[in-house]
């Protein structure tokens, strides 16, 4: 659902929709969608915390143990580790808080499109399967702008997007004229049919 969607509340009637004034459009309010680059300095500050942090933690340790840091393969043991430690910190702390500390800097969160709150198959989705995609083509997360409420591809694969947590825009709600079936019911139908064969009998 894009911000320019119309939002339709309760179902119309051919009554309703007489007495309607045209002129007068109800409003609905949405929380405002992320767009690329508030989400791309999100990101930035992530990865800032997350280098940081496997300095601090992790390479002493690999000093300590005399592990080489030098190694650029993606097996190597500091490949590794630190691919483990990127995409526990994403997945927990999207499951566990909605937002990363990054998205906590600049007041966003990420929500489910189609759950009351993201659940451990939304999460895994997201932030490890579509991460790790993104991650491998990096052109991918221009898809912000394209895609339906400014989701990335990892959004895409887990229907979630990322929401301004205090910003709300207004959204038209239109009064949508269905059109309508006349159709008698079959019973009401065969009825008289079966008042003439009674008469006649």
């Amino acid at each position: 659902m894009t911000n320019n969607e119309v939002v339709m509340q309760g179902s119309p009637s051919m009554e309703n929709m007489l007495l309607i004034d045209k002129s007068e459009k109800p409003i609905n309010y949405a929380l405002k969608t992320a767009g690329f680059w508030i989400r791309f300095w999100a990101f930035l500050l992530d990865g800032l915390i997350i280098t940081a942090v496997v300095g601090i933690i992790i390479n002493p340790i690999f000093y300590l143990m005399d592990w080489s840091l030098s190694e650029t393969v993606w097996y190597a043991p500091i490949s590794i580790i630190s691919a483990i430690f990127y995409y526990s910190y994403f997945v927990l702390m999207t499951k566990f808080f909605g937002q990363t500390l990054g998205k906590m800097v600049f007041g966003l969160r990420v929500i489910s499109l189609k759950h009351d709150k993201l659940t451990w198959s939304d999460v895994l989705f997201r932030d490890w399967i579509g991460r790790i995609i993104s991650n491998t083509f990096i052109p991918l997360y221009i898809l912000v702008v394209i895609l339906p409420e400014n989701q990335g591809l990892h959004d895409f694969f887990a229907d979630t997007t990322v929401v301004h947590e205090k910003i709300y825009i207004e959204k038209d709600i239109a009064q949508l004229s269905v059109p309508i079936q006349e159709e008698k019911p079959e019973k009401l139908e065969e009825e008289p049919e079966k008042l003439e064969e009674k008469n006649e009998d």
